[in-house]
């Protein structure tokens, strides 16, 4: 069995508790970190437009792309010794949504974690990267509460008709 962990800044305990206690002892487990090229994509612009065609300096972008992979692979490092486990690592760059469905082609399960509006039970405790990695990831997944899980009663009341 492949089990692909989407691990992020706030939610990568949970995926990697979920991933200790779900898959099997023979699963091979891969870790994976994606970076939103959209910070560096914007610190980019805001450089070009401040400074206009003559730059003066090193780009920003290129800095927030080092830091941000440098800050990956610390996060990979810690989820991979937590599993207590053999683990494969890949870290990513590009739209975050669609890095992770394409990661998990071949995958028999994806944990992710909801990263939303965790005060209540619904729709809302899915960002919009994560709603879209479960609307269209190509296998199995699991998704946990990165937290405790409200309680029962944070769903809203039905709507009167």
């Amino acid at each position: 069995m492949d089990v692909l962990v989407w691990v992020t800044e706030a939610t990568w305990p949970a995926c990697v508790t979920a991933a200790r206690d779900h898959a099997p002892s023979d699963a091979r487990i891969t870790l994976l970190y994606v970076a939103d090229d959209d910070v560096p994509a914007a610190a980019q612009g805001a450089f070009a437009g401040l400074l206009g065609r003559s730059r003066s300096g090193p780009d920003p972008a290129a800095a927030m792309r080092e830091v941000a992979a440098r800050a990956g692979r610390d996060l990979l490092d810690a989820a991979a010794h937590e599993t207590g486990r053999e683990v494969r690592v890949i870290q990513r760059h590009g739209r975050v949504e669609r890095e992770v469905v394409s990661a998990a082609a071949g995958s028999d399960l994806l944990i992710l974690a909801r990263d939303g509006d965790l005060r209540r039970l619904g729709p809302h405790s899915l960002g919009p990267a994560t709603r879209f990695v479960v609307d269209h990831a190509p296998c199995a997944t699991l998704l946990v509460w990165p937290s405790a899980a409200p309680d029962i009663g944070s769903i809203p009341p039905h709507p009167a008709h």
